[in-house]
This record gives structure tokens, C-alpha cells and sequence, in this order.
């Protein structure tokens, strides 16, 4: 068994989850395994030569990839929830299928959990075209957790929901560097939440229901994300660790109506 399920949902992103799976190629934890749903239209990506190249190296690595092809599309949340479902390990990380790691990334999100026995761990996502756009007003949400990670209740209209400002643009690039944070030296903070690339505690996501909430919710709708980390922050507690290093690909969303969004719908 190993320490995480890594989880990636897709649609029509061929190229992009190559990147993707690449990156997991040369993780210095490779203590994981990969499960892709595929929700692509016309196309069967077990014939594209480039993933199933990659699918060979993290095979021989030891990390059993597999790609499910899981149709009718539901909606994300019901994608989401589908993958939750294949988990055994005791850690699940949510990866977008847009996403490039850096070699140490899942190294440090496990360490991290491990240490603070919190419901997630996450590693915001970088625009790397927006480097040299500097925020200082958007940064002024940041506060680095004193103490183990406790159990928070984010409200909308409050100081702490504006936390998710921080992960604008290259917010947690120019973070990172004002304040010197390394692999060897993190540093967890508060969140309102993370978005592409999240590691839960599975027992913990469970206790809170995962997505089980996604026949609640129209085809096209967004923030499922949002919701589940909102539920899983106000019973274990939640995090962003900095550095990330975890890099948007800055392609277009595969969502295209996000005007549903699933924490105005349901409670926390």
C-alpha cells in the first residue's frame, strides 16, 4: 500500500497531463500511485504515444499508474468523488491536469500532514508569467500558523475569507522569496483555500462526506474544491505550506460556466 493516491481528473487536456504526469517522474518521494479519470470526448488516451511513455516510466518506478475512462460526464464533483472512491492509501492528493511539480513537492505535502495531523495540506498553484507582477495589497492576508494546525470556520465578508487572494497571480512566488522559505525551511499559513494540488488525510475527507454532495449540484458548476476543504477545515484543520512548487500551466479552464458555484448552494 503505498502513502498516497495520487488523483488526476481530465478532459481533453492531452498534452497538459503529459506535463503533468512528467513532473511525478522525478518526485524524490515516490512513495504513490497514480489514478487519471478521463472524461475526454473523442479521444482514447491510451493511443497517445507521450502519455502512455510516461505511464511506463512511473510504472517502472513502482507507482501502478492507471487511466479510467469514466463517462457520462456529471459534473467535476461527481469526477472528483468517482477517483475519491478508487483510493486505499491513508493520503489522497487532488492534482489538476494542468500542473508541473517540482522534484521535492510531494515530499514536503506529506511531511507536512504527518507532522500536523491536519485534514490538508496544499501547495499553491504559480503563474509564472505573472513574476514580475509584484501584489504587496494581496499578500496582506498572510499569517503563518503559530502552533500546529488547528481546526478553523471561514465566514464570506470576514478578514479571513480574503485569504484567497494570497494564491492570485505569482502571489506565493514573491512570498516565498520576501520571506525566505526553502524545502528544508517551510512554513505553513492560513487559508481560505488551495486550489490544484491538494493532499487530505482520507479518513479525514471521508469523515466530512468527500463529494458525495455532487448530485446536489448542476452539470456545470465549479468550487467543489472550496467546499470540501471549507468542511474538512472546520472539523481537522487545514493548510497551505510555502514554497510551492507547484506551477500553472495557464490554460484555459475546461469549465467554461463557472457562474454555480457549490459553497453558495451548500453548507459547510
Amino acid at each position: 500500500m503505498p502513502a498516497i493516491d495520487l488523483l488526476i481528473p481530465t478532459y481533453n487536456r492531452p498534452q497538459a497531463l503529459a506535463v503533468t504526469l512528467t513532473s511525478l517522474c522525478a518526485q524524490t518521494c515516490q512513495d504513490f500511485r497514480v489514478t487519471v479519470s478521463d472524461q475526454s470526448d473523442d479521444l482514447d488516451l491510451e493511443n497517445v504515444s507521450s502519455i502512455q511513455a510516461v505511464l511506463r516510466v512511473l510504472e517502472a518506478h513502482g507507482t501502478a499508474p492507471q487511466i479510467l475512462k469514466h463517462l457520462p460526464r456529471r459534473g467535476i464533483a461527481e469526477q472528483r468523488q468517482f477517483l475519491l472512491e478508487q483510493a486505499k492509501a491513508p493520503y489522497v492528493l487532488f492534482l489538476d491536469d494542468d500542473v508541473l511539480l517540482e522534484p521535492w513537492v510531494l515530499a514536503l505535502l506529506l511531511e507536512t500532514i504527518q507532522r500536523e495531523g491536519c485534514g490538508f495540506v496544499g501547495n499553491p498553484l504559480m503563474g509564472l508569467s505573472y513574476s514580475d507582477d509584484v501584489r504587496p495589497d494581496e499578500h496582506q492576508p498572510f499569517t503563518p500558523w503559530q502552533g500546529r494546525v488547528q481546526p478553523e470556520i471561514l465566514t464570506k465578508g470576514t478578514p479571513e475569507w480574503e485569504r484567497w487572494r494570497l494564491h492570485n497571480a505569482a502571489n506565493p512566488l514573491h512570498l516565498q522569496e520576501k520571506f525566505g522559505f526553502t524545502p528544508e525551511q517551510p512554513c505553513t499559513y492560513h487559508v481560505a483555500w488551495v486550489a490544484g494540488c491538494v493532499l487530505f488525510d482520507r479518513a479525514k475527507l471521508l469523515a466530512v462526506g468527500g463529494f458525495n454532495f455532487w448530485h446536489e449540484l448542476p452539470l456545470e458548476s465549479c468550487g467543489e474544491d472550496v467546499l470540501v476543504q471549507q468542511r474538512v477545515m472546520k472539523h481537522y484543520g487545514g493548510c497551505g505550506v510555502l514554497p510551492s512548487g507547484a506551477y500553472h500551466q495557464e490554460l484555459p479552464t475546461t469549465i467554461g460556466d463557472r457562474t454555480v458555484n457549490a459553497p453558495n448552494l451548500l453548507p459547510v
